[in-house]
């Protein structure tokens, strides 16, 4: 016999058409959250920093030199934090990777403990360059964000903001980034999140991509917008059109 409590409790199915039904851009707010960068003394790591921070987020920037990270986040101002990498991750909700393709595998694997529960996005683009310019790389697992989540498997890895220009990320004098941001990720919710990071830098939107086995071609266009940029002397960015 059913009881009056397991007839009202919504099954699996009813739970996935609901979600279904849910406002896409409805998402949560998530100024509250502390935001890690690793490799956030490059030039794409300051870029994301200081936008969020200037958007009002609490930042730390990560180095394997907290002395270096500590020096990046006062040229930055803001509030900005600098710390060794894995204290960034341990004080840290959010982490995002930014760190060179080359060392993308080792840091992980080294913070494997501290990242561990974290909400990750990789905005990592392996990428290898010759005479004729930049080319895409493809890892063993298939793409960057798939060789995070191999690595951190107690981790929430996503993928995002691949194709940010640092130069305009960089620059005081942009007030807004006029770009689309490509979220990636196995839950809902997680890339909800990551949207909604994205929504906070005035002028940039986070549309939902696809799951991580769809990252390989969003890190490869890179090599595409590289050209085009050459090309036009231009900071190329994406728009998706019709959502």
């Amino acid at each position: 016999m059913t009881t009056p409590d397991a007839a009202s409790s919504p099954n699996a199915a009813t739970r996935a058409k609901a979600a279904l039904k849910r406002d896409p851009w409805d998402l949560p707010d998530v100024s509250g959250l502390v935001v890690g960068v690793l490799g956030g003394t490059g030039d794409q790591g300051r870029g994301l920093a200081y936008r969020f921070a200037k958007a009002g987020q609490k930042v730390i920037i990560g180095s394997r030199a907290a002395e270096r990270a500590q020096t990046a986040a006062d040229e930055l101002g803001l509030g900005i934090e600098g710390a060794e990498n894995a204290e960034c991750a341990r004080r840290s909700d959010v982490v995002i990777i930014a760190v060179p393709w080359e060392g993308h595998g080792r840091t992980l694997e080294a913070l494997r403990e501290e990242l561990a529960g974290k909400l990750v996005i990789d905005c990592v683009n392996p990428l290898g360059f010759d005479k004729k310019g930049a080319y895409a790389l493809k890892p063993e697992e298939g793409s960057a964000a798939e060789q995070a989540a191999a690595l951190l498997p107690d981790a929430r890895v996503t993928a995002a903001f691949h194709h940010l220009s640092a130069v305009l990320l960089q620059d005081p004098a942009v007030e807004q980034i006029d770009t689309d941001v490509m979220v990636l990720g196995e839950s809902r919710a997680d890339t909800d999140l990551v949207q909604a990071l994205a929504a906070r830098i005035p002028g940039m939107r986070g549309v939902y991509a696809g799951r991580l086995r769809n990252a390989h071609q969003v890190e490869s266009l890179v090599a595409n917008l590289i050209s085009a940029n050459v090309r036009y002397k231009a900071h190329a960015g994406l728009r998706i059109t019709d959502v």
